[in-house]
């Protein structure tokens, strides 16, 4: 059958579009800062130094279970740690946070456009289009992408740490104290609380897959409570993603005598 007159062209080649909008500034903006977060994360991951600096505890290692830091919850490096292996204790945790970011829903979204060109943006054509179907994300590799609910618990109680991790900041030597470090801490958690109670599953847990509304008014209230903080998730994953980081730098900075904190209390 013939395709309606006046009716729009399907996009048969790739970026190909009649948006004169900037469509792809935001998805360069996510290529360019997902590459260098996670470089550095990638880095930083193996490096077994300068995550602590006076009460501060760098977010990219808490909360830390073994190593040579007063943190650490179970001791020092464990023995059974084979000797050919680098060691470090965000090894052992950032797992958790990388996970529940790479398989959020948003963050799938965001780039599966930027870096996959799957597709590029709306009424943008994509790479391979002709004759191609969509085969969702139920096949392998994309079905791991369902495991998010299982991070979604697990970071959980990671935020649990952070917010303690803010206490621990206003514990200076000379007693209680806020530094810029302990500001940023306080910000971070905030933010990152936002984007974890935020997400799409945590509303599922709470509300979503139930055929009805809890009926309790605590039950109630939590649910619209992660409505709302849903309907900014966007913001919350990227604000929180640039104020982890801005920490880690932070206190590296501080532990290799680069910068100096400054006490506001």
């Amino acid at each position: 059958m013939s395709e309606a007159a006046g009716a729009p062209r399907r996009l048969r080649v790739f970026l190909e579009t009649r948006r004169t909008d900037s469509w792809w500034a935001f998805q360069l903006f996510t290529l360019l800062v997902l590459t260098a977060f996670v470089a550095y994360a990638t880095q930083r991951v193996f490096v077994d130094a300068h995550y602590e600096w006076g009460p501060y505890l760098s977010p990219f290692y808490s909360p830390v279970l073994f190593g040579d830091s007063r943190h650490a919850l179970f001791g020092p490096k464990p023995e059974w740690w084979p000797s050919w292996a680098p060691f470090s204790p965000a090894l052992l945790i950032l797992a958790i946070p990388a996970g529940f970011r790479f398989t959020c829903y948003y963050y799938r979204g965001a780039y599966y456009k930027a870096f996959w060109a799957d597709p590029p943006a709306c009424a943008v054509g994509e790479p391979g289009l002709r004759g191609r179907r969509f085969r969702g994300e139920h096949r392998w590799p994309l079905i791991l992408q369902n495991v998010h609910r299982y991070f979604l618990y697990l970071s959980v109680v990671v935020v649990g740490f952070l917010a303690y991790d803010v206490y621990l900041a206003t514990q200076f030597e000379d007693g209680f104290g806020i530094g810029v470090g302990t500001v940023l801490f306080a910000v971070n958690i905030v933010l990152i609380a936002g984007y974890t109670f935020g997400c799409h599953s945590m509303r599922h847990l709470l509300g979503g897959r139930r055929d009805v509304l809890p009926k309790s008014a605590i039950g109630r209230a939590c649910y619209q409570g992660c409505s709302r903080l849903n309907r900014r998730h966007m913001l919350f994953a990227w604000l929180s993603l640039f104020t982890v980081w801005s920490c880690d730098v932070y206190v590296r900075l501080l532990s290799m005598g680069v910068i100096r904190d400054i006490r506001i209390l």
